[in-house]
Order: structure tokens, then C-alpha cells, then sequence
């Protein structure tokens, strides 16, 4: 970490950051978290922070949880989060699929994003991508009824992959039939960035929780 990553780090991780290792077990309580009761809207990856806190900024009434493994991206998100004020912000540091797996109730979540996941590009390591058919199943059961996935990538084959297993599960449904637009709240990341750069086409994707 830089050295501003660092004090941000001293400064703020004890009041908005757990360490998933850390947590109880069971459930994680977020009303005691943020220290109310709201919507929790989920964002699985958030990088450096930066479309992160423009998001929970732009969102006052729900309870913005990020869950990230990099250390400094999650540092650098906390230095967002002071220099804007932000109260609706709380951070993880973990395995995402480990978070929903033990620590997230069934029907609880009012929103998962994904924004812009590794795309594991080359062909043997497409296994690891996080958007497979049980990782969706396992969101799928923590949204709440008419909770809401999103996804994004710049990458033609994992779009259509994310496309194909979202739709194959039976508690979400695609209301655009296909690519969903993108929603005008989202802010520009550095990823998608480099993918228009790069000549990619950015794909948005959004399915609903039935029932």
C-alpha cells in the first residue's frame, strides 16, 4: 500500500471493514453493521474504489457492502469514502463466494453487482471465472424476491457465458430478453476504459429474482 493507503487504512478499516476470516459465524448482521436498517445492495469486486463510492454516494438509502481481496483497492476505497462523507459504505476483505456461502442470509440482499469480474480470457482458465452456474445459483437464493443481479464485461465470450448461465437459472428472469442498457448511474471504471480502447464492446446485463 501507499503510505495515504496506509493511514486510511489505521484510520477507518476498524469502523467500516471486517475481515471475512473474522466474522462470527452464521449470518452477518447488517443492521448492527451499518447501524440501521436498509436495503443492502451488494457489490462483489470493487477494485480501487472509485465507481464504488460514487455509487454508495448516489445511494444515501441502502446499505452499500463491498467485498474485495486486494488490500489496497479496498484502502484506497476508504480514502473515497472520508473525502465524500460517506456513511452507507461498509467493507469486506474475502472470498466473495465464501461471504455469500456462510455469512449472508437467504432472501436478504435487495441487489448483487458485478462489475467487470476477471475474464480469465484464455480458454484453460475459464474455470476460474466467478460467473458459473452454482456462483449464480448461490446469488440467486440470497436475493430477495424482485431483488436485482447486474452484471458488466467487456469480454464477448464471458458476456455470452454470463448471458447463458444467469439464464438457465430458474429463480431469475431477463427482462430485456437479451443485453440489458446500460444504466446511466453507472460511472465509467478504468477497466472499461481499457476494453473500449481496446476495441471491446461493453455488455450490461441485468436478471430479477422471481417469487
Amino acid at each position: 500500500m501507499t503510505s495515504g493507503q496506509a493511514k486510511a487504512w489505521q484510520r477507518s478499516w476498524s469502523r467500516l471493514g471486517r475481515e471475512l476470516g473474522e466474522l462470527p459465524p452464521g449470518p452477518l448482521d447488517t443492521d448492527a453493521l451499518f447501524g440501521r436498517s436498509a436495503p443492502v445492495v451488494l457489490e462483489i469486486g470493487s477494485g480501487m474504489g472509485e465507481t464504488t463510492a460514487r455509487l454508495a454516494a448516489a445511494a444515501p438509502g441502502v446499505n452499500y457492502l463491498a467485498v474485495e481481496v486486494y488490500q489496497p483497492g479496498l484502502a484506497q476505497l476508504m480514502m473515497r469514502a472520508e473525502e465524500a462523507g460517506l456513511a452507507n459504505l461498509r467493507l469486506v476483505r474475502g472470498d466473495a463466494v465464501v461471504l455469500l456461502s456462510e455469512h449472508v442470509a437467504a432472501g436478504s440482499l435487495a441487489e448483487v453487482r458485478i462489475f467487470f469480474p476477471d475474464p480469465w480470457p484464455k480458454a484453460k482458465h475459464h474455470k476460474r471465472r466467478l460467473v458459473q452456474a452454482p456462483f449464480v445459483a448461490l446469488v440467486a437464493d440470497r436475493l430477495a424476491p424482485g431483488g436485482i443481479l447486474r452484471l458488466a464485461t467487456d469480454w464477448e465470450h464471458y458476456a455470452e457465458q454470463m448471458l447463458a448461465v444467469c439464464s438457465a437459472e430458474p429463480r431469475l428472469h431477463n427482462p430485456h430478453d437479451g443485453w440489458a442498457p446500460r444504466p446511466e448511474w453507472r460511472s465509467t471504471t478504468k477497466f472499461e476504459h481499457r476494453g473500449e480502447h481496446a476495441g471491446r464492446t461493453i455488455r450490461d446485463l441485468l436478471f430479477e429474482r422471481i417469487g
